[in-house]
């Protein structure tokens, strides 16, 4: 009897301490990453009114070059994102209880999306940073939706970015954004139901505990992880950097006001891939060559919000279908937000 009750109180210990590991790996992440780098670039940002040269000024107008420059230049941005990316999805996968987030975020969960999109404004990652921890989620029975919300809110309700934004570009940019970032992240989380069927949670299956040692299974699910993700990552970003000679012209004025620009810039920008907050830098100087402020803002939208390599490192976790409406609903959203500029400016 005293064996059984002391296994019992001794229960508890074994399920809270990997929570709070996650957590600790999450703020001391975040720390190192995002959170106090961003403080001090808000402060530049708001000296300044702007955030540095745009990540596309100088490119080489030769696919191979620019291909090369870009890679260098994107994967110095963001690697420590994206290691911090991969560690947390492999981590939610075995330090996070599944029974937990199927109870919260799972299928079936009205307000999962919602909550997801909250749980993602601490994150302030881009699309292919947070790509690795949609992936986790999904591979917990995550829904559909909520790994979606989850995964847009990153780059589109990003608090730091809106606030680069609002110094940079004007807060009028920034309340565009913000609004339609909500809509965006939140009306593709509930779209998306109907087209993914799912198993409730009393449908899922009770998985028999895996036996092997903590390190052991988050070694295998981040090797996993891995392989799934990077190396197409890799390739995908290194073909965008020699694709924007074509996404984005480089001759000043080239880029108008009008409906053609539009669209044609809300869809490069769902296309091509960038750091955090990047946008920012690349919209204000496209706009000071002479681009308007209509298509500019179909970029503010399409640009951080997804990406080809983004969408590549998630295929095998979402329905292809389901990563096409996606893209599709996002281009909408940066088209609808940018026609309805042309109609009041």
């Amino acid at each position: 009897m005293s064996q059984i009750s002391s296994s019992l109180s001794a229960a508890p210990a074994v399920r809270w301490w990997k929570p709070l590991l996650f957590l600790a790996v999450v703020v001391v992440g975040l720390w190192w990453v995002k959170w106090q780098p961003y403080y001090f670039k808000a402060l530049l940002a708001s000296e300044t009114h702007t955030l540095g040269r745009s990540l596309l000024a100088d490119q080489s107008p030769h696919p191979l070059q620019a291909a090369w420059q870009y890679a260098q230049t994107y994967f110095l941005a963001v690697w420590k994102a994206a290691v911090l990316g991969m560690i947390l999805g492999s981590l939610v996968q075995v330090l996070i209880p599944r029974r937990w987030l199927v109870s919260r975020l799972g299928p079936g969960r009205v307000f999962g999306p919602l909550l997801a999109a909250l749980l993602s404004l601490p994150g302030m990652m881009c699309t292919c940073c947070a790509a690795p921890v949609a992936a986790g989620m999904r591979k917990c029975n995550v829904s559909v939706g909520s790994a979606l919300a989850f995964w847009l809110g990153n780059p589109l309700l990003n608090p730091a970015t809106l606030v680069f934004m609002g110094f940079v570009l004007g807060w009028q940019f920034t309340a565009v954004r913000l609004f339609v970032g909500l809509v965006a992240v939140l009306g593709v989380a509930f779209a998306v139901r109907k087209w993914a069927p799912e198993s409730t949670p009393q449908q899922l299956p009770d998985l028999p505990p895996d036996a092997r040692p903590f390190l052991q299974r988050w070694a295998a699910s981040l090797w996993t992880l891995f392989w799934q993700t990077v190396p197409v990552y890799l390739l995908a970003v290194v073909a965008l950097g020699a694709a924007q000679v074509w996404l984005f012209p480089h001759t000043e004025g080239a880029v108008g006001d009008s409906l053609w620009w539009v669209v044609a810039m809300a869809v490069a920008g769902a296309l091509f891939v960038i750091p955090t907050a990047a946008e920012i830098p690349i919209v204000q100087a496209m706009m000071q060559a002479g681009m308007g402020v209509a298509p500019g803002l179909a970029l503010l939208i399409t640009l951080p919000a997804l990406s080809v390599p983004s969408l590549l490192m998630l295929r095998g976790v979402f329905p292809a279908r389901i990563l096409w409406l996606t893209l599709g609903l996002i281009i909408l959203c940066g088209t609808l937000t940018g026609t309805l500029a042309l109609m009041w400016i």
